[in-house]
């Protein structure tokens, strides 16, 4: 099986927390549906422009999906989309890497480092 990457938009104060505590346990969202939402690469880009336009001090996490277990169900949502969801906290040891960036108003991600989105 092929190891899959699946991605998440935190609060950069968020990401702090959970390096200290060894996991994260979810957004207020997340932790109101019950599952830490996350995208594929193709999602991400809505995603972003959906949820998280206008803010900054955010970033993304990109998660090994195969050290998460059986916890991780993919799952419909928009248009019948598999969205990966994770039932449970996530180790940071499952992330593989984080970048900081912030998401214009108009729903665009800009990379600290200046580089593009997976």
């Amino acid at each position: 099986m092929t190891a899959l990457t699946a991605f998440k938009l935190i609060d950069s104060g968020e990401w702090a927390a959970a390096l200290e505590s060894g996991s994260y346990n979810g957004s207020a969202v997340d932790r109101a549906d019950g599952y830490i939402h996350m995208s594929t690469a193709t999602q991400l880009a809505e995603t972003a422009r959906r949820h998280y336009a206008g803010r900054s001090g955010l970033m993304l996490l990109a998660v090994q999906t195969d050290a998460l277990g059986e916890g991780l169900v993919w799952e419909p949502s928009r248009g019948g989309d598999l969205f990966p969801h994770l039932y449970g906290p996530l180790p940071v040891t499952a992330v593989g890497a984080v970048r900081a960036l912030v998401v214009t108003d108009e729903g665009q991600m800009r990379f600290d480092d200046g580089g593009n989105a997976p």
